[in-house]
Parts: C-alpha cells; sequence; structure tokens
C-alpha cells in the first residue's frame, strides 16, 4: 500500500500562511520608508534597489522556472519605454497606456523570437538571445527615424516635462515613483508565487528538471514555455517603461543593453533563481554593492568597480550555490520547526 506525506503549509495563530504574513509585513515596513526619512538621495536608491528587483522577479518568471539562460530580456525593457514614450510625444497619450501597448508588444515579439529559439538548449539558446537583443538595440542605436517616427537612434528620446500630474507619469518629489514601483514589485512577485502553484508552474518545473522525461510523459514543452516568455517579456517591458518615466530619457543603450540582461541574470541567480523572494534578495546584496564600488572606485580606477563586483558574484557562487535564499530558507524552517514542536 502506497502512502503520501503530506506537508502542511506553516500558518501563523490567525490562519495565514507564514510566508504571506512575512511578506505583508515586510512590505508594509518599507512603505513606512518615505514618511520617516526625507532623504531624496536614500529614495533614489531604494527605488533603483526595487528597480533591479523587480526586472530580476521579471527574468525569473521564465528562466529561472524553466532554467534557460536569456541574456536578451534587456530588448523587452527597451521596447517598453520606447513605445510609452513615443507614444506620449507623438500621439499625447498617457504613459500608463504606452505601458500597456508596450507591453503587449514586447510579449508578442518574445513568441516570435521564442518558438525557433527554445529549440535550443544550453549556451546556445543564451548566445541567440544575445544576437536578437543586440540586433534591436543596433538598428534602434543606428536609426534616426523609422516610417516618420524619431527613434533620434544612439542621442536617445528626452520626456518632455508636463509638470506635477499623475496621468503624464510625472511628480516633482521622488515618493510617488518609490509607491508605483514597490506595486509593481509586489504584483510581479504575486503572479510568480500564484505561477509557481498553477498547472503552468509545474509544467516548468517538468521542464526545467528533464525536458526529455516531460516530453515522455506528454507535457508539450512549447506552450507552456512561450507563455511564461511572454508574461515575462510583458512584465519587463513595464519595467523598462518604467525607467524612462523616472529618468525622462531613454536611449539604446541605457534601456536595452547587454548590461541590463546581465544584471537581471546575475542578481536572480545570485538570490536564488526559481523562487519568489531570490530576485529581490539578490537585487538587496548587489544593487548598493554596485552603487558604493562605482562612485568611490569607478572615478578614480576605471573599471575597478566592475572587479569588486565581480568578486562579489563569485564569492556568492562558490558559498551559495542554490543562492542566498537558500541559507534563509533552512533558518527559517528551523523556526517554524521549533515553533511547531511546542506543546
Amino acid at each position: 500500500m502506497n502512502t503520501r506525506t503530506i506537508t502542511a503549509t506553516p500558518r501563523s495563530a490567525a490562519g495565514l500562511p507564514l510566508g504571506a504574513l512575512a511578506a505583508g509585513l515586510g512590505f508594509g515596513c518599507v512603505a513606512l520608508v518615505p514618511l520617516l526619512v526625507d532623504d531624496p538621495f536614500l529614495i533614489h536608491s531604494l527605488i533603483m534597489v526595487l528597480f533591479f528587483a523587480y526586472m530580476a522577479s521579471a527574468w525569473n518568471f521564465l528562466c529561472g522556472y524553466v532554467g534557460q539562460l536569456s541574456l536578451g530580456h534587456a530588448m523587452f525593457s527597451g521596447v517598453g519605454g520606447y513605445v510609452s514614450v513615443l507614444m506620449f510625444t507623438q500621439l499625447g497619450l498617457s504613459p500608463w497606456i504606452g505601458m500597456l501597448f508596450g507591453g503587449l508588444l514586447a510579449a508578442g515579439l518574445s513568441v516570435l523570437i521564442g518558438y525557433p529559439t527554445f529549440r535550443l538548449k544550453g549556451p546556445y539558446f543564451t548566445l541567440t538571445t544575445i544576437a536578437f537583443a543586440e540586433i534591436v538595440r543596433i538598428w534602434v542605436e543606428n536609426t534616426n527615424d523609422f516610417i516618420g517616427v524619431p527613434l533620434k537612434g544612439a542621442e536617445g528620446l528626452v520626456v518632455p516635462a508636463a509638470g506635477d500630474s499623475l496621468w503624464a507619469f510625472q511628480f516633482s518629489s521622488k515618493t510617488p515613483y518609490f509607491y508605483i514601483i514597490l506595486a509593481m514589485l509586489a504584483l510581479v512577485m504575486l503572479a510568480t508565487r500564484l505561477m509557481e502553484r498553477s498547472k503552468l508552474g509545474y509544467c516548468l518545473k517538468a521542464v526545467r528538471g528533464d525536458r526529455d522525461a516531460a516530453e515522455a510523459l506528454g507535457i508539450n514543452p512549447t506552450p507552456s514555455t512561450l507563455m511564461a516568455l511572454a508574461i515575462s517579456a510583458f512584465m519587463t517591458a513595464l519595467g523598462g517603461s518604467f525607467y524612462a518615466q523616472f529618468f525622462r530619457y531613454i536611449n539604446p543603450e541605457r534601456n536595452m543593453g547587454l548590461e541590463l540582461s546581465i544584471d537581471m541574470a546575475v542578481m536572480t541567480i545570485i538570490g536564488g533563481q526559481g523562487t519568489v523572494a531570490g530576485p529581490l534578495l539578490g537585487a538587496l546584496i548587489l544593487t548598493p554593492i554596485s552603487e558604493m564600488a562605482r562612485s568611490h572606485l569607478g572615478g578614480g580606477l576605471p573599471g575597478l568597480h566592475l572587479v569588486v563586483y565581480g568578486l562579489v558574484l563569485m564569492a556568492c557562487v562558490l558559498y551559495f550555490p542554490k543562492g542566498a535564499i537558500a541559507p534563509l530558507g533552512r533558518i527559517a524552517k528551523r523556526l517554524t520547526d521549533r515553533r511547531g514542536s511546542r506543546p
């Protein structure tokens, strides 16, 4: 007779899952920061941490659960950013509308690119994603005008000032941007959690574990991976739109360069890919280190900040091969087990 052990999800005294309770308390505490701190530089730094956590989470939605390394996601960020800016400057439409159109365009583009590339595995898939992203970036960088639409090439586009306006996605203070990106991060993490427990999540995990075995069991990986790619591209494009509106400027190098793709991938790997909180943890670790190394070392010794960044990366990979989230998960499990064993 076969037996199955069912592990109950740890819950609080109120009956809520402890993970959800901890996430809610964490986001609640972070939301109080602008009310307690009046330092524009600190708020700006926190916005960048939340932004990279969001972008890494969008990358993780596909690559963390499928196990394929994509270094072309910055292309979707650029598509979202350019569409939202162009719809605002050329058509007078709100960037909020442009964000949605940019996300849909990025999702459609991802399906066109993903259908042939998902047949590749390992480094071949990674190199192909780099190639597609670089082709698009170089084309935009060398195109001043496309069918009457001004792209301005490497010069980039400046978002005209429209005053303090929610409709125009422009604010005199950084605080509204803080709450917008915080809400975006909460939504992408919630979407990842829901995906984990859905049929899509189980299919993606099966494909990551053993693609051939999954196919032998009757799982067709193509629809699942394409759906995850489209959702991931859509969310990445929303992040690119936010970035463009926050800085009120967009160019190919900043919004769709290879460096952004690498940042998304590295932060997820360091924090723990295939987990909900891993990308956030990776951004919390790497974004401050990167900014401090660049500000203190980048001016006097160009390139040295990249060496420091690389050393931190190697140390994390060596000592935490499953991501920094793994030891934290073990600690949380011990605390939960100890709490559950009390009479």
